[in-house]
């Protein structure tokens, strides 16, 4: 019987760190989706910038450039901790 209850002891905490590992995947799932929503509107607003550095029409300084190259920095380093969330 020793073999038995070994083995039920087994399952046991085979299904407790089952449990435990799918919350830590659903509540990582979550956090990446919030993060993703938030980096949408870095998304719109480097969107607009490259736009305007585009349009011929529109003087652009350097120093507003520099800011959206900052802004397309930070949206890629977003984007990379939300790759490696959902990849691990």
């Amino acid at each position: 019987m020793a073999i038995k209850e070994d083995f039920d002891n087994l399952i046991d905490k085979l299904k407790t760190e089952r449990d435990e590992i799918s919350l830590k995947l659903h509540l990582a799932t979550m956090e990446a989706k919030e993060e993703f929503e938030g980096a949408e509107e870095q998304w719109q607003l480097i969107k607009t910038k490259a736009a305007e550095i585009a349009d011929d029409s529109v003087e652009t300084s350097e120093e507003f450039i520099a800011k959206a190259k900052i802004v397309g920095d930070e949206l890629k380093e977003t984007y990379q901790r939300i790759a490696k969330r959902i990849t691990e």
